[in-house]
């Protein structure tokens, strides 16, 4: 009797929790019912699909669907790293999704901090509408405005330049010395206005005496944004961050996609772009597959490895 005297108190805590759990539900069932059509949208588009990468580990033919296609292991991971493409692919990819990750988060930052000191409503309104506009704009017409912005003779770069007594000739979209600085332009332009909104958020959800605090002990502006609005959002920071090391392995097809010429391929070819050329293009869908799975896996470990070093040496975490 006494042994199972553990596993009943075990078993009554469950059906406690339980219990409450269906009494919350209960309780906010119309916020369960509109958080409902995302579960379904990530159940149908996200977690179905993950049954797909089986591909990675099988011979896929047509006839015999992706269950019943004969197994090949390791095969396609080892094919890929004994490819000689596939150094500057993960070298290349990691470069650019660096730039974007370390040089991009104080953008939105900084942009955030701008419009939380604007005063007049209006102004901010609509300064901040124009920010986020580029965010619905797809990279097909982001890449050909720059296209047209940039193209030698006709352009209106080399216009202005011509004017200035320079040549005016230059094709900036095929010179591999400009694909970074163009590649972080757009990316920055394109993304600054959207991602500036969650920062915005959490700046508006300080506690304002605390701003009342720091002024009254003499801080100027500047004190008061290093010392009390940075700090207030340095988890929300700290979070963004942490999920953004998820896709380090991704460095964003569409627009290294577009954004590739001749003269810059040997910097614009990443494993997105490999994984389409050899999936799509070629029909070789377990490498593939592969390929991205390994994308998926080393971002997981990234954020898990960041999410406990957050954990241990600022106290701050995602879970």
């Amino acid at each position: 009797m006494e042994t199972n005297l553990p596993q009943a108190r075990v078993g009554a805590a469950v059906k406690k929790k339980n219990a409450d759990l269906g009494k919350r539900i209960l309780q906010h069932k119309h916020l369960y019912l509109m958080l409902l059509p995302c579960i379904v949208f990530f159940v149908i588009f996200s977690y179905i699909p993950m049954g797909g990468l089986m591909l990675a580990f099988k011979n896929y033919q047509f006839n015999k669907g992706i269950l019943g296609s004969p197994w090949v292991g390791l095969t396609y991971f080892k094919a890929f790293f004994n490819d000689y493409q596939s150094g500057k692919l993960i070298k290349n990819t990691l470069i650019i999704s660096s730039i974007k990750v370390f040089l991009g988060l104080p953008f939105p930052i900084l942009l955030a901090l701008m419009f939380n000191e604007v005063r007049s409503r209006r102004f901010r309104g609509i300064t901040q509408s124009i920010s986020y506009l580029p965010h619905f704009l797809s990279w097909v017409i982001v890449i050909g405005l720059m296209q047209r912005v940039l193209a030698p003779e006709t352009g209106l770069l080399n216009e202005a330049i011509r004017f200035f007594g320079g040549d005016g000739s230059t094709f900036f979209m095929m010179e591999s010395k400009y694909f970074y600085p163009l590649m972080f332009g757009s990316h920055i332009w394109q993304s600054i206005g959207w991602d500036s909104i969650i920062y915005l958020a959490a700046i508006a959800s300080i506690n304002p005496e605390l701003h009342e605090a720091a002024k009254i002990d003499g801080a100027n502006k500047w004190h008061e944004i290093w010392h009390v609005t940075l700090p207030g959002i340095r988890l929300t920071i700290s979070i963004l961050f942490i999920l953004s090391l998820g896709s380090i392995l991704q460095a964003g097809f569409d627009q290294i996609y577009l954004m590739r010429t001749p003269g810059n391929m040997e910097l614009a070819d990443i494993l997105d772009t490999y994984i389409i050329r050899v999936g799509l293009q070629n029909g070789q869908y377990g490498y593939a597959t592969a390929v991205g799975l390994m994308q998926g896996v080393i971002g997981l470990i990234l954020v898990v490895t960041a999410n406990r070093a957050s954990k241990k040496f600022f106290d701050e975490s995602i879970w």
